[in-house]
């Protein structure tokens, strides 16, 4: 079995001010990471409406494809932004999780990484937040238990920042468990232990400035997996965000390029002896690119052997 890369060129069309740091210069560093890697290189089909209404109204769909300008950049909220090819490059990285989670249930590969932009897990029900506009690994997790038939899946989200648009999605899934890592107080100001969603299956753990990875592979090893394995999940999801890396310059958790390697390393093998290594990983967040870059690589190095 390989590992699927999912991307599209559309992605590079999602255009923000300069200065911005969701910049279409982090899928390029990306991409040119995995050059040369044993990967399946697929392109990401655009999301019909259909795909993206497993997590989001109508309503909300109309009004981003009604927001798209012709020219120029237009300003949704504080730091989100549509250009012209926003709306497209959004529906290839809902497409882009959905087929991965096709692509896995299949066979026709051990596990996927998606790299898409702009990235989604700050995205709520009818609010495009935090550079997201629709929330991908929710819509792919719900794709998955409804479309193919799945009793449980798991979402791990290792992003720097809450997943409050996973968390809003998702918080009356009784099968989907969300579990996210994040410094807190930061952006968006939610995450705290106390929201576990309608049906409890929801577990925040907010870090301090500072958490290393010493620190980091204890809650991963005592917290995370056990509560993977108590849920046993089919399939398991990763938004997996490098902006928790000590050089990232919006946040202050001191992970390093061997930490994320380690963390994919571990949940992989938790994959493997709970739902059949299926793991569908989703790009979020990462702001320094040479540390984005390498986290990826690793990341994705780590998928590849976990695939063999």
């Amino acid at each position: 079995m390989t590992t699927a890369l999912i991307t599209h060129p559309d992605c590079h069309g999602h255009v923000t001010p300069e200065g911005h740091p969701e910049q279409v210069a982090r899928l390029h560093e990306v991409l040119k990471a995995l050059e040369g890697k044993d990967l399946r290189r697929v392109e990401a089909p655009a999301a019909a409406d259909d795909s993206i209404l497993l997590c989001h109204p109508q309503a909300h769909i109309d009004a981003l494809r009604a927001a798209r300008p012709e020219t120029g950049i237009v300003q949704l909220d504080a730091d989100t932004y549509m250009s012209p090819g926003s709306f497209e490059a959004a529906c290839r990285g809902v497409g882009g999780a959905v087929a991965a989670v096709d692509m896995v249930m299949s066979g026709e590969v051990g596990n996927a990484f998606v790299a898409t932009r702009p990235p989604g897990h700050h995205a709520e029900t009818e609010q495009p937040m935090g550079f997201c506009l629709f929330g991908n690994v929710a819509i792919a997790a719900r794709h998955a238990l409804r479309n193919h038939g799945l009793k449980k899946v798991a979402i791990v989200d290792f992003d720097v920042h809450h997943g409050n648009g996973t968390q809003d999605l998702l918080w009356n899934e009784a099968d989907a468990l969300f579990v996210s890592t994040h410094q807190m107080p930061l952006y968006p100001g939610t995450g705290a232990q106390h929201e576990q969603g309608a049906h409890g299956q929801i577990t925040n753990i907010p870090l301090s400035a500072g958490t290393d990875g010493e620190l980091y592979r204890k809650i991963l090893a005592n917290r995370i997996i056990p509560l993977i394995e108590a849920f046993e999940p089919e399939m398991l999801f990763l938004s997996a965000g490098f902006d928790a890396h000590r050089d990232d310059p919006l946040a202050s958790i001191a992970l390093s390029t061997e930490d994320f390697q380690w963390i994919t390393e571990e949940l992989a093998k938790a994959a493997a002896r709970l739902c059949e290594g299926r793991i569908v990983s989703c790009l979020e967040g990462g702001y320094d690119l040479p540390a984005l870059a390498a986290s990826a690589g690793v990341h994705v190095d780590a998928l590849i052997a976990a695939a063999r």
